[in-house]
């Protein structure tokens, strides 16, 4: 059988705007080594693709407040007998130097959005074929550079990046590590649950059934319809999967 398929789904716009950005993050991080030719494309799309949602979202105040509420369910953990005293205020303490180092940073993507070389590239980036090396002489300019100092030029860019990059995956991994996984059957394809003040819904499925999940709902309710992959597959009446709600 072959390894599960993890699927993750927000249950707030908060939640759903994380998510996006950490998607983002990675690709931006996974694409700023330069040593191949494609991976320029992903960098720089990906780059003004997360500039974008820092301009149309307040980020840094919501995640700054997200930390604090998240530092008040680990802080109703101390006088919890027989747990980790020790790790718990290692938490509490990494998550008040995230939190400000996030709020002293400049506004997020400010360097980006003033940086010239990038303002003067990102407009193409959203017409098709718009980064032919006549429409954008500069970037295949710069493409020619030297590869130290186009990943100079990269890492400039990242560091940026740095204090939103580190808060977000310091509240992503408690997020998910705060539910575990259980073990759920469903009928004919359709789930729902109720739920209390959630924010993040994961589950794995064995790809094998052939069928993708699609989720609506909320912090207080959500339902999953699984649909076939192939249009002539049916569903099959029993499915087993794991979820949690996070």
């Amino acid at each position: 059988m072959s390894s599960d398929t993890l699927y993750e789904h927000p249950l707030t716009e908060q939640v759903r705007v994380y998510l996006r950005l950490e998607y983002l993050l990675n690709q931006i991080t996974q694409s700023a080594t330069l040593t191949e030719d494609s991976q320029w494309r992903v960098f720089f799309k990906s780059l003004f693709d997360l500039a974008e949602i820092l301009e149309q979202v307040q980020v840094k105040g919501d995640l700054a407040k997200d930390l604090e509420k998240q530092r008040s369910k680990l802080e109703a953990w101390l006088n919890v007998p027989n747990v980790d005293t020790e790790q718990l205020n290692s938490l509490l303490r990494e998550s008040r130097q995230l939190q400000k180092t996030l709020l002293q940073s400049p506004r997020l993507g400010q360097t980006l959005r003033e940086d010239k070389f990038l303002s003067s590239i990102r407009q193409r980036f959203s017409i098709p074929g718009g980064t032919c090396s006549f429409d954008l002489p500069s970037l295949h300019h710069w493409l020619n550079l030297p590869l130290a100092h186009r990943q100079s030029d990269a890492k400039t860019w990242c560091d940026t990046l740095h204090p939103l990059e580190n808060a977000l995956t310091f509240w992503l991994q408690l997020t998910r590590g705060g539910a575990t996984m259980q073990p759920r059957t469903v009928s004919n394809g359709f789930y729902q649950q109720e739920v209390d003040g959630a924010s993040l819904l994961r589950m794995r499925i064995s790809p094998d059934y052939n069928a993708y999940p699609l989720v609506s709902g909320h912090k207080s309710r959500f339902a999953i319809r699984f649909m076939p992959f192939d249009e002539n597959q049916a569903i099959a009446e029993k499915m087993t999967l794991s979820i949690a709600v996070c």
